[in-house]
């Protein structure tokens, strides 16, 4: 008799390949276009290359989950044990004959694989990053500066690649676990940061191949920036427990909801963090009022939101002409998520409205972390600090 082996490892290594042949694409074209020109000038338009893929990544996740496509494989890494639906098409079929329109279908499985092969292919572009930027880096410590932008920290592109790892282990448990609303939400937060990280990174590029420094901002207004980048990230993590707990259509009216500016409500079950998809933590279904919660609390949140950025944006064109390019982004994107915020709510929760949706918060974070990386605290001035020495009691020299 045959030994069986303990796990099957080739549905991973199928993945891994599908995920290595997606990104030689992206690279060979990196290659040829600034071919000649120095590894720092290379390393930043993979990293701004990658940063557009990874949201790309983000909308298609967003469509997998909006598709009820999340489980169209209900194992992990493969589907059925297979490399593909191609060779999991019977227990598919069979799924499919039992639940016609359950989570399991050909369309289903596919989008859910293709969502597998584009995640490995980021997380295979940022390996090469941060491959790439620890032999540049220790190539510059033996020659001197050249004229190109030259390779960041190193740390940078490894976080990223720690993180990645882990956004991977968060797909997997998504699956796994059956879309537990937690996991799901955390696996959406987990994308922004990525996001984040590869837009420090290709920001940081930007200024080293253009000699920039951030621009100076009054105390106040960069207090006021990163207070509206932490107020976004709750609003994303509420508006993921929306998407993932299926409560966008609990209220279909704007301003109210079900004819009441404020409707029956229960917080403490909508909003129990460890629990399964649809049902409370003792098991019973989730109550209607639980899910009017999750959603108003989500609209409320936008109200705040919405302000804080306008009040950016405006204080931004006030105050740091050199940032009018993001305080119009801010504005443009603002206007977005209010309109298919409206239009999730008043036309049954379209999927393009959806899309858009995610696809706008997601926009939002990479433009406040753009914004963040282009400016830094203004230093005090000598006037102000010899008064703020004289108020404390102090002589503060010129």
């Amino acid at each position: 008799m045959d030994a069986q082996p303990l796990y099957d490892l080739a549905p991973v290594a199928w993945l891994l390949g599908m995920g290595v042949l997606l990104a030689l694409g992206p690279l060979f074209w990196v290659w040829r276009r600034h071919v000649g020109e120095g590894a720092g000038r290379r390393l930043q338009a993979l990293t701004v290359l990658t940063l557009f893929l990874t949201f790309d990544l983000t909308l298609f996740g967003a469509f997998t989950r909006l598709s009820d496509s999340g489980l169209g494989c209900p194992d992990w890494p493969g589907c059925y044990g297979n490399a593909s639906p191609v060779g999991a098409r019977h227990e598919i079929a069979m799924a499919q004959a039992a639940q016609p329109t359950g989570p399991v279908t050909h369309g289903k499985a596919w989008v859910e694989m293709v969502h597998r092969y584009l995640a490995t292919s980021v997380g295979f572009l940022i390996l090469v990053l941060a491959a790439a930027t620890w032999v540049v880096r220790r190539r510059e410590r033996m020659a001197p500066r050249g004229n190109h932008a030259r390779a960041l920290s190193a740390w940078w592109p490894a976080a990223t690649l720690v993180w990645v790892c882990l956004q991977g282990a968060f797909g997997a448990l998504t699956v796994t676990w059956r879309l537990y609303p937690a996991i799901v939400t955390l696996h959406l937060l987990g994308a922004m940061v990525l996001l984040a990280l590869l837009c420090i990174q290709a920001v940081r590029y930007g200024q080293a191949a253009q000699s920039r420094m951030p621009v100076p901002l009054a105390p106040g207004l960069r207090a006021l920036l990163w207070f509206t980048a932490g107020a976004l990230a709750l609003q994303i993590a509420l508006g993921g427990w929306v998407s993932t707990n299926y409560a966008v259509l609990a209220c279909t009216q704007f301003p109210t909801c079900q004819d009441s500016w404020w409707p029956p409500m229960n917080f403490s079950q909508g909003f129990e963090i460890w629990r399964e998809l649809g049902t409370a933590s003792h098991g019973a279904p989730i109550e209607f009022a639980a899910l009017t919660a999750i959603h108003y609390v989500h609209r409320l949140m936008a109200y705040a939101v919405f302000a804080l950025i306008g009040l950016l944006a405006w204080q931004l064109l006030r105050q740091a002409p050199a940032l009018r390019a993001q305080a119009h982004w801010l504005i443009g994107l603002a206007l977005l998520q209010l309109a298919t915020g409206l239009g999730n709510v008043l036309l049954g929760w379209p999927l393009v409205a959806a899309l858009l949706h995610t696809g706008g918060a997601a926009a939002l974070a990479v433009v406040l972390t753009w914004t963040l990386c282009e400016s830094r605290r203004a230093q005090a001035t000598v006037p102000a600090r010899r008064a703020a020495g004289l108020a404390a009691g102090k002589v503060v020299e010129p």
